[in-house]
């Protein structure tokens, strides 16, 4: 799943070939994909890309009054187009969600294809689950995922005294889940809430109001340290390179088995119905295995 740090790589990719061309053409090929109903995606041809933004884990691309927002779920992904493809756009149930083409030089000098194009993007999502979800909008608050997100932990304002207070407000809750909730905090997914509690280490099953004033400080640190450190190398990357170089630089996410870079200790793995958390049992809970969910079910 894309998380908040290739979220903002791809924006930042969107913005610099993006912003100052036309749109010429967005083109709906899995109709579940649109979740909105009262602006037509017809409305935004013809209309100047202005901004590009990120909420999240949503990008916005704001069209001369209009937002194209989106977020691309658990397997969706953008694909750059430099040329557009010449195979239109059908209806069907493969991978293909939308597709936006462009036209007109870009703003930025930067940009890939400084010509007047035709360039573009294509959203799509692998899989037989389809939670990719595309909205065309007036306003950034009418997109409920937009809506009801808590602060970005990198954001202006956010320091170490505002994170101890979403701590506070939300005590009971364990420490995985508290980080990928996107109401209390923006950005972090399953994968980059695991390199951040064995960063800090902390056990993904601590609850948030037992840590004491060093643990909300390492924590704190730790979401900035990676986040930030994610970011930078996603900087100036194209779509294509970006998946890749999340998986290369993940610490102990999708590693089981392997020795921890930190202590050496093999990294464990609780598994749940749909999805998985890795941890480091030197470094996060003394050396203490976690109950696997999925197994103490089998074992009943």
């Amino acid at each position: 799943m894309p998380e908040m740090p290739e979220v903002e790589g791809l924006r930042g990719f969107l913005e610099t070939n993006l912003v100052g061309r036309t749109i010429a053409t967005a083109q709906l090929a899995a109709f579940s994909a649109l979740k909105t109903v009262e602006v037509p995606l017809s409305a935004l041809q013809g209309l100047e890309v202005t901004s590009v933004t990120r909420h999240g884990k949503f990008i916005a691309v704001g069209v001369d009054g209009l937002w194209l927002a989106f977020h691309l779920a658990r397997a969706g992904w953008l694909t750059w187009h430099d040329p557009v493809p010449a195979t239109p756009v059908r209806p069907s149930k493969g991978p293909l969600a939308l597709r936006v083409t462009a036209e007109g030089p870009p703003t930025s000098p930067d940009a890939e294809n400084p010509g007047e194009g035709p360039v573009g993007f294509s959203l799509t999502e692998a899989g037989t689950q389809k939670h990719l979800a595309v909205f065309v909008v007036t306003d950034l608050v009418q997109v409920p995922g937009i809506a009801r997100l808590g602060p970005d932990p990198l954001g202006e304002g956010f320091d170490r005294e505002a994170f101890a207070r979403v701590l506070a407000e939300h005590g009971r809750t364990q420490l995985k889940g508290l980080l990928k909730d996107q109401s209390v905090l923006a950005g972090i997914g399953n994968a980059y809430s695991d390199e951040i509690l064995q960063a800090a280490r902390l056990s993904p099953f601590k609850l948030a109001g037992t840590l004491s004033e060093t643990d909300v400080t390492d924590l704190f640190t730790a979401i900035r340290t990676d986040l930030g450190a994610a970011i930078e190398r996603a900087r100036g990357a194209k779509p294509a390179q970006l998946k890749d170089g999340k998986r290369t630089h993940l610490r102990i996410h999708g590693r089981k088995g392997e020795p921890c870079p930190t202590c050496g200790t093999p990294i464990a793995e609780v598994s749940f119905a749909d999805t998985f958390l890795d941890y480091c049992p030197g470094c996060q809970t003394g050396g203490k295995l976690l109950a696997d969910r999925r197994m103490s079910k089998l074992l009943k």
